[in-house]
């Protein structure tokens, strides 16, 4: 399954909010930069309750804009 993802780092919280069938929002406390994306997929494994080996970022690696494919 792929889904679309707005990330918004440094975030007073840590959440995952659905805003349609394939588009998510996601708020991020982790403010170091090149750790974002490790903690947007730990954040999305527990929110899907899969493991993180079965989610991978395949676009917008360096942007909020990410492109997630989840293998189920």
């Amino acid at each position: 399954m792929r889904i679309y993802v707005k990330v918004t780092p440094r975030a007073g919280k840590n959440e995952v909010t659905k805003i349609s069938d394939r588009e998510y929002s996601e708020s991020n406390g982790c403010a170091r930069k090149g750790k974002v994306n490790e903690a947007i997929v730990k954040l999305l494994a527990e929110h899907f309750r899969m493991p993180k080996s079965s989610i991978s970022i395949i676009g917008g690696k360096s942007t909020r804009a990410k492109i997630i494919d989840m293998q189920a």
